[in-house]
C-alpha cells in the first residue's frame, strides 16, 4: 500500500498518475484539513473534496477544484440576495458540503462522515481526514489575521503576510486510521503540496512525525529556484522562517524524509536528492513522474 500526504492541487496530480500503476484499494491518502471552513451553514472542506472527486471520476482538472460542468445557480442567486460567499461554490459541490455539514451536526466524525461520502462516491481508496478535531491555518497580514480561505481566495493572496498560525483549542491529534494507514505502508509520498499549509498541519498532528520516522518517505519538491511551481508557498515560507527552495522545504521534512525529488530544472541541489521532470502539465507527465516514483519505492 502507498501512503500520501495531501493537499492542494500538487499531490492530487500526482495520486493521479499513481493510479496508473497502484488499485485504488491500495491507496491511502492523509488529507490536510486546516483549510476547512463553514461557509453559507455547509462544510467545506477543499482538500478533502479535491481527492474525492479525483478518485470518482468527476473532478474539474482544468481548476483542480470542484466537478467538472458543474453550475453555479445557487452561488449567483446568493451573491445577488446579498451574502458574501466569497468562495464559488458550485451546485452539485455544495451538495457534498450539505451533506457532510448535516452528518457532523448529527455527531458523525469527519472521518465518518468522510467515508460515508467516499461509499456514496464509488471510491475506493482510503480517504483520510489528518484529524478528527477542529483546527485552522490563519495568517498574519496587513490586514490584520486572516482565514488562510480569506487571504487566498478572498484576497487572492495580495496581503503581506508575517507569520502562519494554527489556531484548534486542543493540540490535534491524528486519528487512529491516519496512522495505522502511516505504519501499514510500503512507502509514504508526499506529492509537491505547499509544505506550510498543506503539509504542515498534517504533521503538526500529535503522532504523524513519530510514524513517518519508522518508514520509507518520499518527498517531492514544489519549488523550482526559490519560486514555487503554483500556489502562495513562497510568501508562506518565508513568513515561516523558511527558504523558498527545496533546501527550505528539506529542513522541514528533514527528520524524517528518506529520498528527496527536486525537479530536473531546479537550481537548488540538495545532496542526495533524485532529479525528475516534477512538472505534472498533463496526465501522461503525471503517470510518467509517478512510474518514476514506483521505481524508487521498489529500489529501497
Amino acid at each position: 500500500m502507498i501512503t500520501f500526504l495531501s493537499g492542494g492541487t500538487g499531490t492530487p496530480k500526482l495520486i493521479r498518475g499513481m493510479r496508473a500503476y497502484v488499485d485504488d484499494r491500495e491507496i491511502a491518502v492523509v488529507v490536510n484539513t486546516a483549510e476547512d471552513i463553514w461557509l453559507s451553514g455547509n462544510h467545506l472542506s477543499p482538500d478533502i473534496d479535491t481527492v474525492l472527486y479525483l478518485f470518482a471520476g468527476i473532478l474539474n482538472t482544468e481548476t483542480w477544484w470542484g466537478i467538472r460542468g458543474d453550475t453555479f445557480l445557487t452561488h449567483e442567486e446568493l451573491l445577488r440576495l446579498g451574502e458574501e460567499e466569497y468562495i464559488a461554490v458550485g451546485d452539485l459541490d455544495r451538495a457534498a458540503h450539505i451533506a457532510r455539514a448535516a452528518m457532523l451536526n448529527r455527531g458523525l466524525s469527519l472521518t465518518s462522515a468522510t467515508a460515508r461520502l467516499a461509499s456514496s462516491m464509488g471510491v475506493r481508496a482510503r480517504v483520510l481526514p489528518m484529524t478528527d478535531m477542529p483546527v485552522a491555518t490563519w495568517v498574519q497580514t496587513d490586514a490584520g489575521p486572516l482565514h488562510f480561505q480569506e487571504y487566498w481566495v478572498k484576497y487572492r493572496g495580495k496581503r503581506n503576510i508575517t507569520g502562519v498560525m494554527r489556531r484548534s483549542e486542543e493540540p490535534p491529534q491524528a486519528t487512529r486510521e491516519v496512522l495505522d494507514a502511516i505504519r501499514s505502508s510500503d512507502a509514504v509520498i508526499i506529492g509537491p503540496s505547499n509544505p506550510i499549509t498543506s503539509i504542515g498541519p498534517i504533521l503538526g498532528c500529535e503522532g504523524v512525525r513519530d510514524a513517518l520516522k519508522k518508514q520509507d518517505v518520499i518527498s517531492v519538491s514544489p519549488f523550482i529556484g526559490n519560486e514555487p511551481v503554483s500556489g502562495p508557498a513562497k510568501a508562506l515560507m518565508e513568513a515561516s522562517g523558511y527558504e523558498p527552495n527545496s533546501a527550505g522545504m528539506q529542513r522541514l521534512y528533514e527528520d524524517f524524509c528518506d529520498i528527496v525529488v527536486q525537479d530536473i530544472r531546479d537550481p537548488v541541489r540538495i545532496e542526495g536528492s533524485v532529479q525528475l521532470d516534477t512538472i505534472m502539465s498533463n496526465k501522461e507527465k503525471s503517470i510518467q513522474l509517478a512510474g518514476e516514483i514506483i521505481s524508487l519505492v521498489t529500489q529501497k
